[in-house]
């Protein structure tokens, strides 16, 4: 697989020594973390699993990250407290992101974009960005952002969790030869709607964070070529049963995949 984003100019002193502080990332090499430095990811959603996105991101050492997220943040439940302050109560979701992202990695460039992304802004809001993450709750705003992506050209990791199950995969909007995936395919008739709030009991906010650092994964993936995204695949997280297994995905011209949980 070919990385998506260009190596930068060799890490300077201060982004070596936070390669070295993310041993994790070992297996990519300074030459990923060049990548990484130079990446730009967009994130739709700054609560959720878009908290443990955003925060894994920039504990990766991704360059640019722009949120898009309009609501306010109200620690009602946990998967808001995952990244979320106290003091932040009242104010957008994305200014409190930006605050936590900052805090751990202030190499990391953050932009907000507190307002609700839909089919007149979606290309504005997210062009420019060599990946774009999903984690909406809501259908509409899915389909709004694929369709973006298609104009973009971009390849967007997608993420949900509905009930006890959790669903991540990686689409190409404009699939190139051999690589298949629209996102039409990833919903089966009858599945659209909005989905219950993430987290609404100590299991789902853990499987927000597994989940999260999931997609966070992928995109790592496919800014530096390194291991193999889940192009053309569905993973399914099954959080009561602690298992997780693999649905591929049927390319656009075959018939709606059956990708339930």
């Amino acid at each position: 697989m070919q990385p998506l984003v260009a190596p930068a100019p060799a890490l300077d002193p201060q982004e070596l020594v936070r390669t070295a502080r993310h041993a994790v990332l070992a297996g990519i090499g300074e030459e990923g973390q060049r990548r990484l430095s130079a990446a730009r990811v967009a994130v739709v959603g700054a609560g959720g699993l878009g908290s443990p996105v955003l925060l894994a991101l920039a504990a990766a050492g991704v360059g640019s990250i722009t949120v898009i997220d309009d609501d306010i943040v109200e620690l009602t439940n946990l998967q808001r407290q995952l990244a979320h302050r106290v003091d932040d109560i009242g104010t957008h979701k994305t200014e409190s992101a930006a605050r936590a992202v900052t805090a751990l990695a202030p190499q990391t460039a953050v932009t907000q974009v507190p307002e609700r992304l839909d089919a007149a802004n979606a290309a504005r809001i997210l062009g420019g960005a060599d990946v774009v993450v999903d984690t909406s709750d809501s259908f509409a705003t899915r389909r709004d952002v694929a369709a973006a992506a298609e104009t973009l050209g971009v390849p967007v990791v997608w993420g949900a969790v509905q009930e006890w199950h959790a669903q991540v995969t990686v689409f190409w909007s404009a699939p190139r030869e051999g690589e298949p995936v629209v996102l039409a395919d990833l919903f089966p008739p009858g599945t659209e709607g909005e989905p219950p709030s993430c987290a609404q009991v100590g299991v789902l906010g853990a499987l927000c964070v597994q989940v999260g650092g999931m997609l966070a994964g992928e995109v790592i993936k496919l800014v530096t070529g390194s291991g193999e995204p889940l192009l053309g695949r569905l993973a399914v997280v099954d959080a009561l049963a602690s298992r997780q297994h693999e649905i591929a995905i049927r390319p656009a011209s075959s018939a709606t995949a059956e990708v339930h949980a």
